[in-house]
């Protein structure tokens, strides 16, 4: 789809008395926001318990986890869960989901080569993560990457600029509006997959250690 379509979106696809996470992963199955269902495996919805006081927010699921329909289960999630252990969080605490919510990819041979998702889907799949949102109270969200910065913050926020550094949520009677959750703070960090993609890991990984701690520490505050 090119960056000046405009697909339908989510929104009608969600039900309008959804009481539970449970009540949204079952629908979201059928979701034809836009055309990334067409080529995915399956929808990857959130997991994690509803009173975790931590919601991480990714970009989009891999390949792995198209194929599990689970959330963070390939490299870059076995490296986030490392690299929250290291930083001192109870990971029964936290919550993991998405921006978009299905794969999207090229196809080189047999091979499924990762694509990142553009403005049209993060927008026609926003209201799944604003209907997730809506029955999550964190204390604390971590933003992981541009896309999800991009879903949650708008498209003029930089992660390399404000990462690491505790910011008030919501910022803006909007975003009150659009999720409302109540206050909380926010921590925007590089996605794992940015750590496996460096050439110096190492301190790619303690960067993006040192910013969960600061997550961290505000739970514990």
């Amino acid at each position: 789809m090119a960056e000046t379509e405009t697909p339908p979106g989510a929104q009608r696809f969600i039900p309008a008395d959804a009481a539970s996470l449970d009540d949204l992963r079952g629908a979201a199955p059928g979701c034809r926001g836009c055309e990334l269902h067409s080529d995915a495996t399956q929808v990857v919805f959130g997991r994690g318990d509803a009173t975790a006081r931590v919601v991480m927010v990714g970009e989009q699921p891999g390949d792995l986890e198209d194929q599990k329909g689970l959330p963070f289960v390939g490299p870059a999630g076995r490296l986030l869960r490392t690299a929250v252990g290291d930083a001192g969080i109870d990971p029964g605490q936290v919550y993991l989901t998405n921006s978009v919510k299905h794969f999207r990819f090229q196809l080189r041979g047999k091979r499924r080569i990762h694509q990142t998702p553009d403005r049209v889907h993060i927008v026609a799949c926003r209201p799944w993560l604003v209907a997730e949102f809506a029955l999550l109270r964190p204390d604390v969200i971590v933003v992981l990457g541009a896309t999800a910065a991009k879903a949650l913050l708008g498209p003029s926020f930089r992660v390399t600029r404000s990462r690491g550094v505790p910011l008030p949520w919501p910022d803006s009677a909007q975003r009150a509006q659009d999720f409302p959750i109540g206050p909380a703070q926010l921590v925007a960090t590089i996605h794992p997959s940015a750590v496996l993609r460096a050439d110096d890991r190492d301190t790619a990984y303690d960067g993006l250690v040192a910013d969960l701690t600061v997550a961290g520490r505000l739970l514990a505050a």
